[in-house]
């Protein structure tokens, strides 16, 4: 694993900007929904960066425990240097010490900070051990003949993670001691637990307010940037060679938190990842990289306590996938775009079941969820594609796969959701029996993926037949007419390959815009046709059933590269149409008002792809060359991951969630399908042998 290393050059040393330590962050996961994140000096910009923020059960949802740490080293003549940074409201910037990082680097997206303070040399390492709510942060002393102090001071302020910085802090904290185990409690929350292990390990306790922490980033995006911080007091250990400091927090029992020591620790998730990899070949490189961030967002969702049970009676396992970090929880739609590239192209294909069992259940009126909301049990059902989308992720299991056991137990179930679209459902979806499209739109919602939303503002309703659901509906019709067809169901397939021709029919009349030589993004809407050139009209051509006459392909493509395509992904609009916007910035209104009107979104790189190379079936090399934007981009933003959006115009600021699900999962699905294999991986044993 060690030739598995992204590293950052550091300001004075070789190529790195002087900004690389407060725009480039760093992201830790641990399979629930928890995380740790940061900027790679230690100074803390967002709400969302802390040491441990704890995926706990309904209804806490994920919560900021560990907001800060202060680390100070105490040099052999007595001069301290401190190796983090703080920034305070009205006072200048101190990078403290960035001033002695010599490296940043990802070990098998392990993060790794090398410290160097004249003739003594510092690692500090940090890793959240799978499926627990636990941070171990490990510090090393690589060179220097004597022993050093190090004081570590941890600063709290538990909170929903998506709340406020400026929530007032609560005055009721409470530090419990027990020999060495230390105990932050709240009423009415679970305890953060401290373990320090190293040589003369102790807590000085004095209890301080840490006033006017500025952060940054939610001042520029226009949310509360100010607010206070509690620390019980600083720990402290000498620092040997032979003599590792590690501090331990977390929410787990005490149990749990003895039961792994700091070696086995550490130890844990290199071993995880190298099995992660060696299921993948061995890969190396952008694609080890891809797969290191897709692992991030694969959770079991450990708080919808009945979801874990009723999977457990029947031999499975709960596994959802997290849309985005820092702030999104598991969506319907991103995990069905997403599913291919996080499961399939990792040889994750249990989980792949497990994940389509789990939104199998939640069918409703023949939808499945939107999204669950932070510390809910229940989904929210204002989508009108992601269950299209379910359709396409069960097909892709079901082909690389070769297991036809999701789609016979889905099979009644997706005869439903046709059912459901065809009579109308929610949200005004529902099929016109005049041509076979299927129409969507409620006042006040933002039904499809352009789901920008401010108050009672929908930014991009596209109400009417909007072309992308209308090529997922063909699309989904067309294969549940061949499962019924190997189901020995003929009749129903018929009567499902009937309605398929017809909207396919309707959509080659109604959606050719012969001025522009594309395809209308929403036809039969308030104000008409909308001719606006957008990425959705992509989806006609690359999934498996395009709707589209093949003869139009070329052109919609061409289009397409023209107008859209950037080294990172496609725009949502042409620029020459009159609202779009080149920038994604600024407050909520601001940003919103770009988010789907020229704003690149990395996901749309797939589906430009697949359609390319449908018009161009022996380019694979070239259409790899469409991906060649986002190896750099790996090294920028959350270093080793890839960003929600980008702004629309060079040099295309990474904008948005630091990683992104759809993004990393096209991005990884589409490298591999140009660089290194097939479209398809060979069927794992214990699959087929379901």
């Amino acid at each position: 694993m060690g030739d598995l290393v992204i590293r950052i050059a550091w300001p004075g040393r070789e190529e790195a900007g002087p900004d690389s330590g407060l725009t480039r962050e760093w992201l830790v996961t641990n399979g629930l929904g928890g995380y740790a994140s940061g900027t790679l000096s230690g100074i803390i910009t967002r709400r969302y960066h802390g040491y441990l923020t704890s995926a706990l059960p309904t209804p806490y949802g994920r919560m900021m425990m560990f907001n800060d740490l202060v680390e100070r080293v105490q040099l052999p003549d007595g001069d301290f240097a401190q190796l983090g940074g703080e920034e305070r409201a009205g006072a200048p910037l101190n990078l403290y010490g960035a001033h002695y990082l010599s490296e940043f680097r990802l070990d098998a997206g392990v993060p790794v900070w090398r410290y160097e303070l004249g003739h003594i040399t510092i690692e500090k390492r940090l890793v959240l051990p799978h499926g627990q709510n636990s941070v171990y942060i490990n510090y090393r002393l690589l060179s220097g003949d004597d022993a050093v102090r190090i004081t570590l001071r941890p600063s709290l302020h538990f909170r929903p993670h998506e709340s406020p910085v400026s929530v007032d802090l609560d005055p009721s904290y409470v530090l419990m001691v027990a020999e060495d185990r230390y105990e932050v409690a709240l009423p009415n929350l679970p305890p953060l637990r401290f373990l320090l292990y190293g040589s003369k390990a102790a807590l000085t306790i004095d209890k301080i307010r840490v006033q006017e922490i500025l952060y940054r980033i939610e001042e520029r995006r226009g949310y509360p940037a100010r607010g206070d911080l509690w620390s019980p007091g600083y720990f402290h250990a000498e620092l040997r060679k032979d003599a590792d400091t590690t501090l331990v927090a977390s929410t787990e029992p005490w149990e749990t938190m003895r039961a792994l020591g700091p070696v086995e620790a550490l130890a844990s998730e290199p071993e995880r990842r190298e099995r992660l990899n060696q299921r993948n070949a061995g890969d190396r490189g952008t694609a080890a990289e891809l797969m290191f961030a897709a692992d991030q967002f694969i959770i079991t969702p450990g708080g919808r306590l009945q979801d874990v049970a009723r999977a457990r009676a029947v031999g499975d396992e709960v596994r959802s996938v997290i849309a985005g970090y820092h702030w999104f929880t598991d969506w319907g739609r991103d995990t069905m775009i997403s599913f291919e590239g996080l499961t399939l192209c990792t040889g994750r294909y249990q989980e792949a079941a497990w994940i389509l069992r789990t939104f199998l259940h939640y069918v409703k009126d023949g939808l499945i969820p939107n999204l669950f909301p932070e510390g809910k049990n229940e989904g929210l059902y204002h989508t009108a594609d992601a269950t299209l989308w379910f359709f396409h992720a069960i097909n892709r299991y079901t082909e690389v796969t070769q297991d036809r056991s999701v789609v016979r137990l889905a099979l009644p179930k997706l005869v439903e959701i046709i059912d459901w679209h065809m009579k109308g459902t929610r949200f005004g979806i529902g099929v016109d029996p005049g041509d076979g499209l299927l129409k969507q739109g409620a006042e006040g919602y933002a039904l499809t993926w352009m789901d920008a939303k401010v108050e009672d503002w929908v930014v991009t309703p596209r109400r009417g037949k909007a072309v992308e659901i209308n090529a997922l509906w063909y699309n989904a019709l067309s294969l549940l007419g061949c499962w019924l067809e190997e189901a020995g169901r003929s009749e129903e397939s018929a009567r499902i390959g009937a309605a398929a021709q017809k909207a396919r029919e309707s959509f080659n009349a109604r959606f050719w815009y012969e001025q522009g030589q594309y395809l209308y993004d929403v036809v039969d809407g308030p104000e008409g046709d909308d001719s606006a050139c957008r990425p959705n009209q992509l989806l006609a051509i690359s999934l498996e059933h395009p709707v589209l006459d093949s003869r139009r392909w070329d052109a919609v493509v061409q289009t397409a590269r023209n107008k859209l395509l950037t080294p990172v992904g496609l725009r949502t609009l042409s620029p020459d149409h009159k609202d779009y916007k080149s920038a994604y910035d600024g407050d909520l209104r601001s940003r919103d008002a770009a988010y789907h009107q020229g704003t690149v979104w990395a996901w749309l790189i797939g589906p430009f792809i697949d359609a390319w190379l449908k018009v161009n079936p022996r380019e694979a090399k070239s259409a790899g060359e469409f991906l060649d934007g986002f190896e750099p981009h790996l090294r920028e933003a959350c270093v080793g991951s890839i960003s929600e959006v980008f702004d629309a115009e060079p040099p295309y600021t990474p904008r948005g969630c630091v990683a992104q699900a759809w993004s990393v999962a096209e991005v990884l699905r589409c490298w591999l399908r140009c660089h290194t294999r097939g479209k398809q991986d060979p069927p794992l044993p214990s699959v087929m042998a379901r």
